[in-house]
């Protein structure tokens, strides 16, 4: 099965410094993994270094609420 990785901590960070062409990046290839019938796992590293999912996405609807969040103050 299919399965994409989507580090939150690195999707912030690219908020902030409004780096929309590396996020929309992160997108297609979270588009491709779910369009493939694949998972896109949300992680979080935490400050000892494990990596922590957190919720999980197998739908484009899901994925493009999740976009849309994303770039809502973009």
């Amino acid at each position: 099965m299919l399965e994409y990785i989507i580090d939150v901590t690195k999707v912030e960070e690219l908020q902030t410094i409004r780096d929309t062409d590396a996020l929309e990046n992160i997108f297609e290839r979270a588009k491709s993994t779910v369009v493939q019938g694949g998972i896109v796992n949300l992680t979080r590293k935490s400050t000892d270094g494990s990596v922590n999912k957190f919720d999980a996405i197998s739908t484009e609807a899901d994925l493009d609420t999740y976009k849309a969040s994303v770039f809502k103050y973009l």
